[in-house]
């Protein structure tokens, strides 16, 4: 489809002065047939307005600071084209289930709590050296390939379900990096990391809609961690 004119349909919302979040238009040329969102977004913070506010950082999909939702979908800004889009109007939210601090920007401090809740960490245990390398093979770090990827966006959180009705519900992002740790060959503390997730707000609250899996932008596959964590849980402590 061409697009000589594209609009951004932004949701605003600056606390200090709006009583409740608002969609405001925006009109840009089609500069380039590559143009991203959020090249999209630098154009109108730095020709038309200023005080729109959002996130980003690396520009190359790895950081995970720019993930917003896009047309119906939580993406990343960086690496969605316009022209990929199905119409001439992108429209933009902030990240769910987090408080808005002004437009594009959420508070993401639970987000980060539920991951230090996970101790994203290697646990070495009293069975393996705390000093000095700690060999691992190529299969065993294989293992891992499809969990060490996760960037932490929070797609997959904004999108489940379960955590816009549990606060405390750990979600996806926390299980997929929970799962990460528990499949390491140098991490040796299964039983204190799957008692982390067994509980009221665990793995056992997930309802297995797979929206996690299908917006993550590594593909990676966070509903399969929590299959795995349940295996595990029945298998080790149940």
């Amino acid at each position: 489809m061409k697009k000589d004119k594209i609009v951004f349909n932004i949701l605003r919302f600056d606390p200090d002065n709006d009583k409740k979040p608002h969609f405001q238009e925006f009109q840009i040329p089609h500069i380039r047939k590559d143009l991203t969102v959020l090249e999209g977004l630098y154009y109108i913070q730095q020709r038309l307005d200023n005080s729109l506010a959002f996130r980003s950082s690396c520009r190359a999909a790895v950081c995970g600071s720019c993930a917003m939702h896009i047309n119906g979908k939580y993406r990343l800004a960086c690496n969605t084209l316009v022209s990929k889009l199905e119409s001439n109007t992108v429209t933009i939210r902030p990240l769910s289930h987090m408080t808005i601090l002004k437009d594009l920007i959420v508070d993401v401090k639970p987000f980060w709590e539920k991951y230090e809740h996970i101790k994203p960490y290697l646990i070495p245990g009293k069975s393996l050296p705390v000093t000095g390398e700690q060999v691992q093979s190529p299969d065993e770090r294989g293992e891992i390939d499809m969990l060490i990827d996760c960037i932490l966006c929070a797609c997959c959180h904004s999108s489940c379900p379960v955590t816009a009705s549990h606060e405390k519900y750990l979600g996806p992002m926390a299980f997929l990096n929970m799962n990460r740790f528990l499949s390491d060959t140098r991490d040796n503390a299964k039983e204190e990391r799957l008692a982390i997730v067994n509980d009221e707000y665990g793995v056992w609250r997930c309802h297995t809609i797979y929206n996690c899996q299908e917006v993550c932008p590594k593909d990676l596959n966070p509903s399969g961690s929590i299959a795995n964590l349940k295996m595990e849980i029945v298998k080790n402590i149940v």
